[in-house]
């Protein structure tokens, strides 16, 4: 009976030694397991059919176009490359903190289907003051798909973003066209956020979001 517990003990602690100890939940970065989800979702098959694409175009303008225009338009790519890389830093970090700090349940409620036209007209006023460019507006986007957001309710803000923006107002048409213009146009676009989000309830589309998956999940 002695020998069999002691047996027992034994082959718990060689199971226990051999098995691949996991990291604490606040140091998962240190887990080589973590990189290794993070490269395959990072760098996936999308990724390698854009680098394809990428160097097909290149090798094409430096047949057609010759090498000074290759080398010029290389780096005019690097420039942008260069200065949208920290604004899409930012906008997913501001999406990501309103994720956490934001209260699904509530905000679900806000822009669900149930909201009715009260939610399509939130989501359009959050459009229409949503600032920057698409790094922010889609990485906003995709936050309110994750919180239950109804189809409606997504293309309603992404409509008022494209159209009502107020910083496209400051920035472009006022300088730009003068005030009356400017006012003529945001009256005009002002009711089409809505009618998109109706319409897009109405159509007998079925809509499959992007299921929201985390790296941790996959350790």
């Amino acid at each position: 009976m002695m020998a069999k517990i002691m047996t027992t003990i034994t082959a718990s602690i060689t199971t226990t030694t051999m098995a691949e100890p996991e990291a604490p939940p606040n140091t998962f970065w240190r887990n080589p397991r973590w990189w290794r989800a993070w490269a395959a979702a990072g760098f996936g098959p999308m990724f390698v059919v854009f680098c394809v694409l990428a160097l097909v175009s290149g090798a094409l303008v430096w047949h057609l176009k010759g090498p000074d225009v290759f080398w010029q338009a290389l780096q005019e790519d690097l420039a942008m490359v260069w200065q949208t890389v920290p604004r899409v830093v930012v906008a997913v970090g501001a999406a990501s903190i309103l994720w956490v700090l934001m209260p699904r349940e509530k905000l679900s409620a806000l822009v669900g289907r149930n909201a009715g036209v009260r939610g399509l007209i939130f989501a359009s006023m959050a459009g229409a003051v949503t600032p920057g460019g698409p790094t922010s507006a889609f990485a906003l986007l995709a936050m309110l798909g994750a919180v239950g957001a109804d189809r409606g309710t997504l293309v309603a803000y992404i409509s008022a973003w494209a159209t009502l923006g107020l910083q496209r107002i400051l920035i472009w048409d006022m300088p730009m066209m003068g005030f009356d213009f400017s006012a003529l146009r945001f009256a005009a676009t002002l009711p089409l956020p809505v009618c998109a989000g109706l319409l897009a309830r109405a159509l007998p589309i079925t809509l499959n979001l992007k299921e929201e998956r985390r790296l941790r999940d996959k350790l």
